[in-house]
């Protein structure tokens, strides 16, 4: 073993349930101190690729492998699950003290006491409910019930830690907390994490790698700038909120520059395609620029469109701003520049934004090369 060898490994990984298959992973190497964070739709086989790697399942095909040996033969079901945490949706406490919630996987491990109590405090410490340690923990809210099903899996310093979905029924000021503090002492620890959610945000402010999931397979994986910028295909694309993917065809090109033709219009880009080529354009909504009609274009974007205002909505500091430019497009705004623009429904703008800011998606062969 080197160095290199990831801590976690699944090679052709399947699992069928009822006769249908329902995950089906060709490969997935997760490496020391990375965190993994899974999204996709409710279905998209989240839970049950973390219950495979857990061993709580045993898949129908396909090997686990933890750091190079083979789960259940190189090394023992027992071992290898003393050395990982998972934590569920519901915190799953038993009935009995905060603090013998927390030692409770080091008592298994036949630790005495006097070693135990450290442990415990500083667990408790990490997450902020050492004045609840005498507390039973059924009368625990929701949020410290979390917490202390955290500072449990933490406290036997796993090698591997599994999340699934452990803040998903938390309202969003409990849940922003608890994100803080888990993305802290995952920084602080370096544990080897694999998170999934169906939450967006959730998925952005934990990850260092990030994955997408659907109909049991990942689609893609790589840093989070890389998914959000740059997605493989449209479901992707929508999931991590590429609001615009316009559908066109290339028209004209000169090199790496296109021109292709949406709705009538012509968008400039930049990318490898072919003269007659099918393609989506996908474009974020915060790198469109709105700017007063009567302007003519203060931006040096190449692509500029007049466009009339339809639906706006408030998403926390900015306006989600839907426009008619020939095409649909979407913009998010500042408040301040909401303001500014003095946006309402049947305002007309001005919608730029650069050829850099295009992700290009080949639908079709090119009449060309």
């Amino acid at each position: 073993m080197t160095s290199s060898t990831p801590v976690f490994e699944a090679r052709d990984l399947q699992v069928v349930k009822g006769g249908s298959l329902i995950l089906k992973i060709a490969s997935l190497a997760v490496s020391e101190g990375e965190i993994l964070v899974l999204i996709g739709p409710n279905g998209a086989g989240k839970s049950t690729l973390l219950q495979a790697l857990s061993a709580l399942l045993k898949p129908t095909r396909g090997h686990i492998f933890f750091r190079g040996q083979k789960i259940g033969t190189d090394i023992p079901l027992l071992e290898y699950r003393r050395r990982l945490a998972m934590i569920l949706q519901e915190p799953l406490l038993f009935d009995t003290t905060v603090f013998n919630n927390v030692a409770s996987g080091l008592k298994i491990r036949g630790m005495r006491r006097n070693e135990i109590e450290p442990i415990v405090e500083r667990a408790l410490k990490r997450f902020g409910i050492a004045h609840l340690k005498d507390r039973s923990a059924r009368t625990l809210s929701g949020g410290e019930a979390r917490r202390a099903s955290l500072a449990r899996a933490f406290a036997t310093d796993p090698e591997i830690l599994l999340l699934d979905e452990p803040f998903s029924a938390l309202d969003p000021i409990m849940r922003e907390t608890l994100i803080e503090d888990l993305e802290h002492v995952l920084r602080e620890t370096g544990i080897t994490t694999i998170f999934v959610t169906h939450d967006r945000m959730e998925a952005l402010r934990l990850a260092t790698r990030l994955g997408v999931m659907h109909a049991g397979e990942i689609l893609q994986t790589g840093s989070p700038e890389e998914v959000m910028n740059h997605p493989v295909n449209e479901f992707v694309a929508s999931l991590v909120a590429v609001e615009n993917i316009l559908k066109g065809k290339v028209i004209r090109r000169n090199g790496r520059t296109f021109f292709a033709s949406v709705s009538g219009q012509e968008i400039e880009g930049i990318g490898d395609v072919g003269l007659g080529e099918e393609v989506s354009l996908c474009i974020r909504p915060e790198n469109v620029t709105l700017s007063p009609f009567e302007s003519g274009n203060p931006t040096s974007a190449i692509n500029t469109f007049p466009g009339t205002v339809g639906k706006i909505t408030p998403i926390g500091y900015y306006r989600k701003a839907q426009l008619n430019c020939g095409f649909p497009l979407v913009a998010y705004v500042t408040n301040s520049s909401f303001n500014d623009l003095a946006l309402n429904k049947g305002t007309k703008v001005l919608a730029s934004f650069d050829t850099t800011a295009i992700h290009v998606i080949r639908e079709s062969t090119p009449t060309d090369s």
